[in-house]
This record gives C-alpha cells, structure tokens and sequence, in this order.
C-alpha cells in the first residue's frame, strides 16, 4: 500500500517537473515573442505606403470624356471618329478615355437642354454653330479664351470665318470644327446653248437668270433661279453682296442694317424675279430642287457641297458646274454653315480641352476631310486630301463667306425674317415698309 502511494506521487512529482520544464522553455522563447511588436511596427510604417501605391493606381485610370455628336451613326465621319481618331487620341493621351455617343441633329439640341437642367451635360459636344449663341446666354459653355492659356495658340491655326461662329459678346465659347458653305450650281449645257458666260457678277446672273427663263422644247415653264426656303441661309448671300446686312457688326440693332437701301435693293430684286416668273422654289408643291435642277426646270442655284453627292446619285449624266457666288457691290460673300466643338462648364476642363485640341488638329482634320467634311484647320486645308477633294470648289468661298448673327435670339429672328420675306416677294408687300417693320421686331428680340 505504501509503495503503491509513493509510486503515486512520484508519477505527479514527474508530472509537476515536466510542465514546470515546458513553462521554462516557453519563457526563454519569450524575445522571440517581444520582437514581434518590431516586426508589427515596420509593418505599419510600410502599409501607408502600400496604400498610397493602391491609391495611385486607382488615380492613374484612365478619365472619362464623355462626347456627345450629330455624326450619323452609320456615316463614314462616325466611323473615322471610333476607329481612328479616337484610338489615337487614347494612345497620345493614356490617361483619357473618350466615350462617344451620336445622336439626331434635333435630339442632340434637346437632350442638351434637358441635361443642362439635371446637371448632367458631357464634357463636350459638337454643336451646330447656330446653337452655340443659345448655349451661351444659358451660362453653360466655358469661355475658352479666358480658361485656356494656349487658347490663341489653338485658335491661330483655325480658319477665322468659322472661328467667328463661336464669338458672342467678345468672348470665344467654341472651337470651330468644320465648315461649308454655298456656291453657284448651274445648268452648263443651258448656258452653253444661250451662249452666256458663267456668271461672275450678282448683274450678270441676273442678266442670265433672265435669259434663262420661260419655257423649254416640252413646254415646261423653267425658272432661272431656285431657293427651296427664304430663311436667312438662303436670302443673305443676296443681301451681303449687295452690301446689305441684318444687324450691325456686335449684333446690337437691326435698325439701320436690315431696312438700309441696300438690304432694300437687293430683296427688290428677288421680289421682281418672283413677280417676272425667273425665281421659284419656297412655295408649297414646288418642285424639289435636285429634281428641278437636274431636269432643267431650275438653271441656277446657290448649294452647298452635299449637293455634288446628291446629283451624282439621282442624276448621274446631267452635266452642270460651280463657281464662286457672283459679286456685288460688296463682294463675293456667301453664307457660313458647319459645326463648333464647345465645353461644357461642368467638364474635367484638362481632358475636355485636350480633346478639343486633338479634333481640331491637322491629322483629326484631314481623316474627317476623307469623309467629305471641309476643314477648319489651316494646314489640313493645304493638303491634297482637301484639294483633290469634291468639294475643293468651296474652298475660296469660305474664306471670304460670313456666319449669321450670333445671337441668342437668331431662330426668332430667322423666323421673322422668313415671314417678311414671304410676305414681299410672295404676297407683294412693299418691301422698304415690310423691312422697316422688320428692323423694329428684331431689334426688340436683340433686347431680350
């Protein structure tokens, strides 16, 4: 019983000196223990570091410039713009994505407005040069000239005709980014057979615009002149040759410009040549002026360069050719159309401002110049791309053709005027009352 007892406790007196062993050893592991603080505190000097190189990671993804277009979405100008100018902006410029989204011509206009009251503009758009104006007393365009540092720098390389349909009130709010304008089609084989000379005087068409009229072998009547509307676009190539204008040069007043004697002249003529059966195409049932052109039922016409692609589709054979529009007293001063490239002020102005500049390069203009668009960039008008081009015959006409009032108000005004015009040569009123009535509504819009 004894030696069983003292067997007991020498199994828990082995017991108590084996734990009593391990107590030990984890004690004399103990620095190992006490160093880990060290190892925890490097590791906490690093993580800021760590965190700062996830950080700008994060900061160099690429930023999003959000475009917004009219380019049709088939067109072979939207396809230029995916597949080749944007991947080379992208690769010129890696920290930029451009997200490009076309849209109907009108849908463009009222999707910007409806964004602009939900504050949710992109960062830029192309605008056509008429909304421009619009935009701007919204308060919604950045003030490129006094935003951007090398804003003149820019703008030097750019055609200055289309350049002035981004100006309002001394600030530009646009880069232009292609233009057109018209010119003078005409009948060649008409003119041939009456023995005319293309016209190089506003007198000398309307000589030959005489001539040609009246009747042809089938008995039809033909008309020497056509205009399918009698809207500013149409009617001021007349008016500005003659020496006539609409306002004064800041867009201030009408008074004085649209009633002078020679805006009164030159819209007296066009009411004779109506009255004279030598001018038609604006009223209802007319017809349509590729058709009437291409059938010999108009002789002359002032289009833009699109027309050159329309006549080769629908008349393929019908042989007429392009000049300049006759001068006036004034000059040669047809009238300017196109597209502006704007920002809006709630654009990434780096990124927006970047692209801006790529679109309006000499390489971005001359791939759109592939596609039938006019350049605005000086150097890319040089080119042979643009001089080889069919549409080269516009070229000088740019040059010297002026941008409608950049105003605000101008659908107002266009609208008035197009009544007023109706009214004088359609209904007969007389024209130096009907434009002295005129002068006084537009000069109330320019108020506004």
């Amino acid at each position: 019983m004894k030696q069983t007892s003292m067997k007991k406790m020498l199994a828990l007196f082995l017991v108590a000196a084996m734990m009593l062993a391990a107590f030990t050893a984890c004690t004399e592991k103990a620095p190992d223990t006490v160093s880990s603080p060290q190892v925890t505190a490097e590791q906490n000097v690093s993580t800021p570091d760590k965190k700062q190189e996830t950080d700008n990671a994060a900061s160099e993804e690429p930023v999003t410039i959000n475009f917004w277009h009219h380019y049709s979405a088939q067109s072979a100008e939207n396809e230029t713009l995916m597949n080749v100018l944007i991947p080379k902006f992208e690769e010129e410029n890696p920290g930029y994505k451009v997200n490009a989204v076309s849209h109907e011509w009108a849908d463009l206009h009222d999707k910007i407005l409806i964004s602009a009251s939900s504050n949710t503009l992109p960062d830029v758009a192309r605008l056509d040069i008429a909304w421009v104006p619009e935009f701007q007393k919204m308060k919604i365009l950045v003030p490129l000239d006094q935003q951007m540092s090398d804003f003149d720098a820019v703008a030097s390389q750019l055609l200055p005709s289309a350049m002035s349909t981004g100006m309002i009130k001394g600030s530009c709010y646009a880069l232009a980014l292609n233009t057109n304008t018209k010119i003078l089609f005409y009948n060649a084989d008409a003119l041939k057979a009456a023995n005319i000379e293309v016209p190089k005087t506003m007198d000398e068409m309307y000589a030959a615009i005489k001539a040609l009229s009246g009747t042809n072998e089938k008995g039809q009547q033909v008309w020497g002149l056509n205009e399918p509307a009698l809207a500013g676009w149409n009617v001021l190539p007349y008016i500005w040759s003659n020496g006539g204008n609409i306002t004064d040069e800041d867009c201030t007043t009408a008074s004085g410009y649209i009633n002078s004697p020679e805006t009164v002249a030159a819209v007296q003529k066009l009411v004779d040549m109506y009255a004279n059966g030598e001018f038609t195409g604006f009223n209802s049932g007319d017809i349509p002026m590729t058709d009437g052109f291409g059938t010999g039922r108009y002789m002359m016409l002032l289009e833009g360069p699109w027309k050159t692609a329309e006549l080769a589709g629908a008349y393929p054979d019908f042989n007429y050719g392009m000049s300049e529009v006759p001068a006036g007293s004034a000059g040669s001063i047809s009238v300017l159309g196109g597209e502006d490239i704007a920002m809006f002020n709630t654009a990434n102005k780096e990124g927006a401002w970047k692209f801006m500049k790529f679109m309006t390069s000499e390489f971005a203009q001359e791939e759109m110049a592939k596609c039938g668009q006019i350049p605005v960039n000086t150097t890319a008008l040089d080119s042979d791309t643009v001089k080889n081009a069919d549409y080269a015959p516009f070229l000088k006409a740019i040059t010297t053709a002026k941008a409608r009032p950049t105003v605000a108000s101008w659908s107002e005004i266009d609208n008035a005027l197009t009544v007023a015009m109706t009214d004088m040569i359609v209904n007969g009123a007389d024209v130096q009352s009907t434009l002295d009535t005129l002068a006084g509504t537009i000069d109330a819009l320019l108020a506004e």
